[in-house]
């Protein structure tokens, strides 16, 4: 039987690979650029992709390369709020929030399927699908056509798949800009997220690697938003973008999938983009072995198993960056009173971190 193909070799379709692979199901992972990219979007890899991640030794690798996450500092225009610290035992994780970047995370899941006689091929850009009831041809701007039993695509959120199932991708798109930027600075805790809240404005910052943070803002320039007793150094990258909430109809039409940005896309608020991603891989790689050991409906279960998990965090994180980003006078006076309270109730912050770290609902697989 020809092997699945997974077109995209980011943290989805690499996670992807390797558990299908370790299912024993044979694989090729394409992917159109020519190398990895060395500027890493996404840093917060949850606790329960962590747990998804233990049996191939990736997990252990992230954590111990990693930035163990320990508390989060809240801040209303320079004044404390609140101090948050997380125990991860208690909202049932063996794992920590951990800081890593995507390019390294990328890197230690290269390094597993490497292990497993799997590599990426390179520079190998899709430009058409065909499918039949029986198998999906993928077309490629080499020329080459490859036939497969089923084809998973985490192609980003252009999917070329995407647009030749003809799958609308409803959603919303904010005007503001949003600024990000990775650097070197002197003064922000190395073991804790930073948030400073303001009248139109927000701060964060996520420390990853020794003196290296990555820093996002929107309401005012960058440089502006970083705290007076701070020192910067070495600006390493920054990037403007504008953020999109939005999720595709379906998930999958006959033998083809859709998952991670290819399937839902929003803000960076709560870190679940990639981790949300690496979900549907892992239930994607459940259908497909199941379907292809002879469950015929199994790859109808994933859209049936993903969207409504994959919907509802795209909400949630919707409604959360759009009080992060209300400058109206409720909004803001909430901001500044709510987390000393909330902090005095364990129970509703270990809550809302649930949400925040992935540990918020089950992942089925039937």
């Amino acid at each position: 039987m020809p092997p699945v193909l997974i077109i995209g070799a980011g943290p989805v379709g690499l996670a992807a690979a390797l558990f299908l692979t370790r299912r024993g199901v044979s694989v090729r992972i394409l992917d159109a650029d020519a190398a990895p990219h060395a500027t890493s979007r996404a840093l917060a890899v949850s606790p329960r992709t962590l747990e998804l991640l233990t049996d191939s030794g990736v997990a252990a690798a992230i954590v111990a390369e990693g930035n163990r996450v320990d508390g989060i500092r809240l801040f209303y225009d320079g004044r404390p709020l609140a101090t948050v610290t997380p125990d991860w035992s208690r909202m049932g994780s063996a794992y920590p929030m951990t800081i890593l970047p995507q390019a390294r995370s990328e890197a230690h899941l290269i390094a597993a399927l490497s292990a497993l006689g799997v590599a990426v091929e390179r520079g190998r850009v899709l430009t058409c699908l065909n499918q039949t009831d029986d198998a999906v041809t993928a077309v490629f701007a080499d020329g080459e056509t490859l036939t497969t039993p089923l084809l998973f695509a985490a192609d980003g959120a252009h999917s070329v798949a995407r647009h030749a199932l003809n799958i609308s991708f409803p959603g919303d798109s904010a005007s503001q800009a949003w600024h990000l930027m990775d650097a070197e600075i002197e003064g922000p805790p190395t073991d804790q997220v930073w948030v400073n809240f303001g009248v139109g404005r927000a701060f964060i910052c996520l420390p990853y690697a020794g003196k290296t943070v990555r820093l996002f803002t929107f309401g005012q320039p960058l440089i502006d938003s970083i705290p007076r007793h701070w020192r910067l150094g070495e600006i390493r990258w920054r990037s403007d973008f504008t953020v999109s909430h939005r999720i595709a109809d379906r998930l999958s039409v006959g033998r083809i999938a859709l998952g991670g940005d290819a399937a839902h896309i929003h803000s960076p608020i709560g870190g679940r983009g990639m981790n949300l991603g690496i979900e549907d891989a892992w239930v994607f790689s459940a259908c497909a072995a199941d379907f292809l050991n002879g469950e015929t409906s199994r790859i109808d279960d994933y859209d049936r198993l993903r969207r409504p998990a994959d919907a509802a965090v795209v909400k949630t994180i919707r409604a959360i960056t759009r009080f992060v980003t209300d400058d109206g006078f409720i909004a803001n006076t909430a901001k500044r009173t709510l987390p000393p309270i909330a902090t005095r109730f364990p129970g509703l912050i270990n809550r809302a971190l649930r949400v925040g770290m992935g540990l918020d609902h089950p992942i089925p697989l039937r």
